[in-house]
């Protein structure tokens, strides 16, 4: 996905940097922006623009783009520059398409056999999730959702299909952060975590693995939407 606009509405380079250089100032600056959603995948990063809004040369933009390569937020493509890296609107399809069919099926073979320890723990995950959510720590967002769903599924008997679940949610994890930061859909998130983890506990398990499917059909909608209007020009 192309993205060219320039990164508006950013804010300098902290004045007082202490013992850190500008340029691990600057890519930390990017760094919280593109794990925010503020910046969205294909978005260019263009030095001559950062150089001007930050206030500094482009040598420090220049490795603080690189220090953003090398932990797989920035992909330095030829003739483009750096643009930030993430999945294509397709991809997104594929992904939430897979966690659809796959996330319900393995909600049933494993709700059942949830003790009272994993429904103990799933609360204090959902708790944790929720706090984050509204204190809008943006970060940790993605984290505890991945944490939340392999928690439900763990004890479908099913290594391989799990497997592919977790990378799958893996790969959600920024999108995920883009997706609540953009729709506000947070009290939704936590509302359909709050009740999908009182249906298994209830013994209710297809109307929870139901709502698991509309759960994750709606992410994957919402991120759909978003990404192809990052992409109008």
């Amino acid at each position: 996905m192309a993205v060219t606009a320039r990164a508006g509405g950013a804010r300098s380079v902290p004045g007082s940097l202490g013992h850190r250089t500008v340029s691990a100032a600057v890519a930390e600056a990017l760094r919280e922006r593109i794990l925010s959603g503020a910046l969205a995948p294909g978005f260019q990063l263009r030095q001559d623009a950062l150089a001007e809004e930050f206030g500094i040369s482009r040598i420090p933009i220049r490795e603080a783009l690189l220090q953003l390569e090398a932990g797989g937020l920035v992909k330095i493509v030829p003739h483009r520059g750096a643009v930030v890296s993430g999945l294509s609107v397709e991809e997104i399809e594929d992904v939430f398409q897979l966690r659809v069919s796959l996330e319900p099926q393995l909600l049933i073979l494993s709700a059942r056999h949830l003790t009272p320890e994993d429904f103990s723990e799933l609360r204090s995950l959902r708790d944790e999730y929720s706090a984050a959510l509204k204190a809008g720590q943006v970060e940790n967002w993605g984290e505890l959702n991945r944490r939340f769903h392999l928690g439900l599924l763990r004890h479908a008997g099913r290594p391989r299909s799990l497997s592919i679940i977790a990378g799958l949610l893996q790969d959600c994890d920024r999108p995920t952060r883009l997706q609540l930061s953009v729709t506000g859909d947070v009290a939704r998130a936590d509302m359909e975590h709050t009740t999908i983890l009182d249906l298994c506990e209830a013994g209710e398990v297809v109307a929870a693995a139901n709502l698991l499917r509309i759960h994750v059909e709606h992410a994957g909608r919402s991120l759909v939407e978003i990404y192809r209007k990052s992409a109008e020009p």
